[in-house]
């Protein structure tokens, strides 16, 4: 992970030393020499990491720290001194200093403890995100795959996890489980750790997805005084998901485009790149093709996102498929009606081959959700859904939506 990093040392000789070593590791380092600078740059900026002198003349680092908590809420804090006493460690731990940091000449110490708190923060960003979801439901064992269109969209999906950082187009109908697609990929790339975010790009104005997406600095927008990470930043090591990509504006399409090309953001009102590590996946049910030919999609984003494309097949062209996805909707329908253990017979089966399922997955899965709602016995038939030979049309078409899980 690439830091911000602020160094606070009244020794030039200390704190030039510092900054020249981490920023060889890539890192973005500033360097300031009293307790106040560091207060003043925080108006401006919020780094990952402040590196702080316990012992300053005018304000310590003991009275920093006392401010710190509401100016950069959530930076972590290194004390840095060369006089380090049990009570000093104490005395800062109390203030939500992270570590305790003794300056030697060849500063070789300041490595592994910046290396830890670096952790520290990704791990407690991917927490606080509430966004480590539970890998299980996303194995490739879960996968249903019986048809051959299905292998070989995952033999195709095995292949792109081995490239972490390759964007990605998921294409395909309503209902095809692009979403869900996105989220298997995420949680088996290669070295993936972050958190996977998505947005529906037909829910944010093109504003509020630039604010949402780059996130900005304290005092950049209007009645806000406060900075925002961003969906890139949020995601750092996981996985930005687009959902209905054709929707984005031409301004945002550029704005998104940039940041493929050059694997860098900038948050607004910021004056720094920041380095982005994020797999960005993108899915659209529209012909992104015909899009450009109508000038509503622009085509060098086109061509850079069509470096990697899965199209995912509608349901009615995999029908082996259907019996074992039914399956295992009435497995989870069961548990979550207490009906555990029901079949289905053969009427029934023959019943969801024979209806062309629009919707795609989702709504075969709200079919078999409604059906074991109602089921009476142990066994599933016909009568029970709510498709095909068992079901009016006007009846297919007043089945409600009862489960809101995208698949």
């Amino acid at each position: 992970m690439q830091a911000s990093i602020f160094v606070t040392d009244d020794e030039s000789a200390i704190r030039n030393a510092i900054v020249k070593r981490l920023s060889k590791r890539q890192h973005r380092v500033r360097g300031f020499q009293s307790g106040q600078e560091l207060l003043t740059a925080l108006e401006q900026e919020q780094p990952d990491l402040i590196l702080l002198d316990l012992r300053m003349p005018g304000m310590s680092g003991i009275d920093v720290l006392k401010h710190l908590r509401t100016k950069a809420p959530d930076a972590v804090v290194i004390i840095l001194t060369a006089y380090g006493t049990v009570e000093d460690a104490v005395e800062a731990m109390k203030l939500d200093a992270y570590d305790f940091l003794i300056k030697t000449v060849d500063l070789q110490s300041v490595d592994p403890v910046v290396d830890r708190a670096i952790e520290y923060l990704a791990l407690r960003r991917r927490v606080a995100d509430e966004a480590a979801h539970d890998a299980a439901p996303y194995a490739w064992s879960g996968l249903v795959a019986s048809s051959a269109a299905m292998t070989d969209l995952l033999n195709r999906l095995r292949q792109v996890a081995q490239e972490p950082t390759m964007p990605m187009l998921l294409t395909g109908e309503m209902g095809t489980g692009k979403e869900y697609l996105a989220k298997v990929i995420h949680h088996n790339s290669v070295g993936s750790k972050g958190s996977f975010v998505g947005i529906n790009c037909t829910a944010l104005s093109p504003e509020q997805f630039t604010r949402e997406m780059f996130g900005y600095e304290r005092g950049a927008l209007d009645g806000i005084d406060e900075h925002k990470r961003g969906f890139l930043e949020r995601a750092e090591t996981g996985t930005v998901f687009l959902d209905e990509i054709g929707n984005l504006d031409s301004a945002t399409q550029s704005h998104l485009l940039h940041v493929l090309q050059d694997r860098s953001f900038r948050r607004i009102g910021g004056t720094e790149d920041r380095a982005m590590n994020v797999r960005i996946i993108v899915a659209t049910n529209h012909n992104l093709q015909e899009e450009v030919s109508q000038g509503r999609f622009r085509e060098d984003l086109f061509l850079h996102l069509t470096a990697s494309t899965v199209i995912v097949p509608p349901l009615r062209n995999r029908l082996e498929d259907i019996l074992p996805l039914t399956k295992q909707f009435m497995v989870k329908f069961g548990v979550k009606f207490g009906k555990e253990g029901i079949e289905i017979d053969a009427d029934a089966i023959a019943s969801l081959k024979q209806y062309p399922f629009p919707g795609n997955v989702r709504e075969l899965q709200n079919v078999i959700e409604r059906a074991m709602m109602l089921c009476k016995g142990k066994i599933l038939r016909a009568s029970d859904l709510a498709c095909g030979s068992a079901a009016s049309a006007s009846e297919r078409l007043a089945l409600p939506v009862l489960s809101t899980i995208p698949v």
